[in-house]
């Protein structure tokens, strides 16, 4: 016969709720999960330029427009049963979305493969890159020395008339509590971008704004945090692909 699970009447506990391999949480207090999805690629993305939130463009790419549409299909499989992703959590409620281009093209096939419409929310746009917008590395290196390496490595380098990532991390973490505030034990789609994403997890995790810039976030991929109302967080997955 197999063993009791000493804590399966305690207050709170409910294998829904905590998964295994999860927070330890036996409380029952319930959890804002957010899948926060990249937009697809862009021809700036294609080129290895820094796009930020300076100008609302560019649009998706051909190529990107069809990760959007994958992405789509990977979020409307979350919350079903074991055929679909991460089936504990509940399906997605509401999407919100970056105001640029690219992310709303992308939050678009996203809502209409879920039903649902999208809510544009300033915070989760991406970092304004300043007189760097549009250009690529070798670029930037070349005006501004050793510039490009402090924004990424210090996490408060601010480029000329742009943001550092404290910066921006500050701005997108109020966004995030806002939707803790707004209502637990729900899903909510944040469709963003690569720096703004890396925030989110970075400071769901812990981690100081000089190590943000080492988070892997992919065009197009998924990254899930669960966020409970006394600042207690998770990191589900960071950077899941949807294009392969």
């Amino acid at each position: 016969m197999a063993a009791t699970d000493p804590l399966a009447h305690a207050p709170g506990y409910d294998t829904h709720v905590r998964p295994p391999g999860s927070v330890s949480r036996f409380d029952g207090a319930l959890p804002l999960t957010a899948i926060l999805v990249r937009h697809g690629v862009t021809p700036m993305t294609e080129a290895g330029a820094y796009s930020g939130s300076d100008v609302p463009g560019p649009s998706l790419s051909t190529k990107g427009q069809a990760q959007a549409a994958q992405a789509a299909d990977a979020v409307f499989r979350i919350g079903r049963d074991s055929r679909g992703l991460w089936p504990d959590v509940p399906r997605p409620a509401a999407v919100v979305a970056s105001p640029m281009v690219r992310t709303q093209e992308t939050a678009g096939a996203v809502g209409r493969r879920l039903g649902l419409p999208v809510t544009v929310e300033e915070q989760f746009a991406e970092c304004r890159f300043g007189d760097w917008e549009g250009l690529t590395a070798a670029q930037i290196e070349a005006d501004w020395p050793g510039e490009l390496h402090l924004w990424h490595t210090t996490g408060t380098f601010v480029p000329p008339r742009g943001e550092s990532y404290a910066q921006v991390g500050a701005r997108v973490w109020d966004g995030m509590q806002a939707l803790v505030d707004g209502g637990v034990g729900r899903t909510v789609v944040v469709v963003g971008h690569a720096a703004q994403i890396r925030t989110a997890v970075g400071q769901a995790m812990g981690a100081p704004a000089s190590h943000w810039s080492r988070i892997r976030i992919p065009p197009a991929s998924l990254s899930v945090l669960r966020l409970w109302a006394d600042g207690a967080s998770e990191i589900t997955t960071v950077g899941f692909p949807t294009d392969a």
